[in-house]
C-alpha cells in the first residue's frame, strides 16, 4: 500500500474536524469569528510588516498596479477587514432551521435542514483579505476551510493564518479546520485538485488563467468566477447627471476589481449632448477611452477600439465605449461580450428597465446604480467567498447561505414503505 502524501494527510485532518464543527451552536461559531476579528487588530503590526515585504517583492517582480492594489493592506484596510468579520458574526445563523414541518398522509413528518458543504478549498492570488474572510465565512457555516493563496501574498497570508488558527486552538477547537497551503509549487495544486474524496468544493478566485486552469484540471466540483466584464448602458431616457455619477464611480473608484466598469454603451441620442462631457470627466481622472467609429467622431481624443477591446477585462483605468441605436442593440452587445458578472442600465423608462433586468444575463443587474454594488459586503452578506458567474449551485456573491446545502429530515413512528413485505 502506498504511503499517504503529506498533503492528503493534512486534508484528511481537515475533514476529521467536521464532526466537531457541526456540534457547535450559533453562539460558539459567532464567538470564534469575533475572536478572529479581534486577533487581526492585536496582530496588526506583524501582519502589516509581512504585507510590506510582500509588496516590495511584488514591485521587484513587476506585478501590475491592479495586483499590487489587491495585495496591499494598511491600517484602514485591516480595520475594515476586522469589521467585515464582525459583520459576519452578527449575521443570522445559516444553519438555523427555517422550513416548516410538513406531515404526510402516512404520518411522516418532513423538513429540510441546512447543512454545511463540508471541506471548502479556496485557490486565489494576491488577495490577502480572502484569507480572513474565507476562514470566517466557512467556519461560521460549519465548514472546514483549505486556503491556497498565491506566492505574491505568501508572507501576509502566513501572518494572517497564524492569528486565525490560534483562535481555533484558543477556544478548544481543532486548528486543522483551517488549513493553509503555502507551498508555491504547482505540483501541490495539481495534487489538491485530485482529492475529490477529501474536498467537497473548490473556489478559484483570481485571474482568468488561474480559474480556467482549476476548471480544466479539477476532479472537485468548481464554483467559477472567470472575469468581470461589466457594462453600463445609458438609455435614451436616462437622467444624464445620474449616468455621469454612476459612470465615474463604476470606472474610477477602484479600476482593478472585478465589479469595475469595463464598457460603456451609449444611446445614439446622447452622442453629441453628453458623451464629450462624460469623456472629459473620465479623462480628467486618468481614464483612457477606446471608442468605436461613432464615438471617435464626437470625441477625437479617444483611441480607436480594437476587436479585442469588446469583452475585455482591463482591470485598469481603460474603458471601451460603443454607441448603440437602442436597448435591443445594447442587450445584443451584452449577450455577446458579457461575462455574467454585473450589468447596469441608467433609464427613467420603467419598461426599458424591466426588459434589461429580465434579459441581461448576469449575477447582478443594477438599475440606476453603480456596478460596484455587486459585492458581498454591499449586499448585506458581511463578506463573500467570491462572485460566482456560473449558476450551480450559486449565482453572484457567495455569502453564508451559499456555503450550505439542505438535507431532508424524515421523522416517523415506525412507518415502512412496503408493509406487504412484512406479512
Amino acid at each position: 500500500m502506498n504511503a499517504e502524501s503529506p498533503l492528503a494527510a493534512r486534508l484528511r485532518a481537515a475533514r476529521a474536524s467536521l464532526p466537531r464543527l457541526v456540534t457547535l451552536d450559533a453562539a460558539q461559531r459567532d464567538a470564534l469569528v469575533r475572536a478572529m476579528a479581534q486577533s487581526l487588530r492585536e496582530g496588526a503590526d506583524s501582519i502589516l510588516d509581512a504585507n510590506a515585504a510582500d509588496l516590495a517583492a511584488g514591485r521587484e517582480a513587476g506585478l501590475s498596479d491592479a495586483l499590487l492594489d489587491r495585495l496591499r493592506l494598511d491600517r484602514l484596510r485591516l480595520e475594515s477587514l476586522a469589521e467585515a468579520l464582525e459583520q459576519i458574526a452578527a449575521l443570522p445563523d445559516p444553519l438555523a432551521d427555517s422550513d416548516a414541518l410538513q406531515t404526510r398522509p402516512n404520518g411522516l413528518r418532513l423538513r429540510r435542514k441546512p447543512a454545511p458543504l463540508g471541506v471548502i478549498a479556496m485557490v486565489y492570488e494576491a488577495r490577502p483579505n480572502v484569507t480572513a474572510e474565507a476562514a470566517a465565512l466557512c467556519l461560521k457555516a460549519g465548514n472546514a476551510c483549505v486556503l491556497r493563496g498565491g506566492k505574491e501574498a505568501r508572507r501576509t497570508n502566513l501572518a494572517l493564518g497564524e492569528r486565525l488558527r490560534a483562535c481555533l486552538a484558543g477556544l478548544g477547537l481543532p486548528s486543522e479546520a483551517l488549513l493553509l497551503l503555502d507551498d508555491p509549487d504547482r505540483s501541490q495544486l495539481a495534487e489538491l485538485l485530485g482529492h475529490d474524496e477529501l474536498v467537497d468544493v473548490i473556489v478559484p478566485r483570481g485571474g482568468e488563467a488561474l480559474i480556467r486552469h482549476v476548471v480544466a484540471h479539477s476532479r472537485i466540483p468548481v464554483i467559477r468566477h472567470y472575469k468581470g466584464v461589466c457594462h453600463l448602458y445609458v438609455d435614451r431616457d436616462a437622467e444624464l447627471d445620474i449616468a455621469q455619477a454612476i459612470l465615474i464611480d463604476a470606472k474610477t473608484s477602484r479600476p482593478g476589481v472585478c465589479n469595475a466598469l469595463e464598457c460603456l454603451l451609449v444611446h445614439r441620442d446622447h452622442v453629441e449632448s453628453w458623451l464629450p462631457r462624460a469623456a472629459a470627466a473620465l479623462a480628467a481622472r486618468g481614464v483612457e477611452l477606446r471608442g468605436d467609429e461613432t464615438a471617435l467622431r464626437h470625441v477625437p481624443a479617444m483611441q480607436p477600439a480594437s476587436a479585442d477591446d469588446w469583452g475585455r477585462e482591463f482591470l485598469a483605468p481603460v474603458l471601451a465605449v460603443r454607441v448603440v441605436d437602442d436597448l435591443d442593440a445594447a442587450l445584443d452587445h451584452i449577450r455577446r461580450y458579457g461575462s455574467r458578472h454585473t450589468e447596469a442600465i441608467v433609464s427613467r423608462d420603467a419598461g426599458a428597465c424591466r426588459r434589461f433586468v429580465a434579459e441581461a444575463d448576469a449575477s447582478a443587474v443594477a438599475v440606476n446604480a453603480s456596478t460596484r454594488f455587486n459585492d458581498g459586503g454591499e449586499l448585506g452578506l458581511g463578506a463573500e467567498l467570491g462572485i460566482s458567474t456560473s449558476k450551480l449551485h450559486v449565482y453572484g456573491p457567495m455569502g453564508l447561505e451559499a456555503l450550505t446545502t439542505r438535507k431532508w429530515v424524515i421523522e416517523g413512528s415506525g412507518q415502512v414503505r412496503h408493509p406487504d413485505l412484512l406479512d
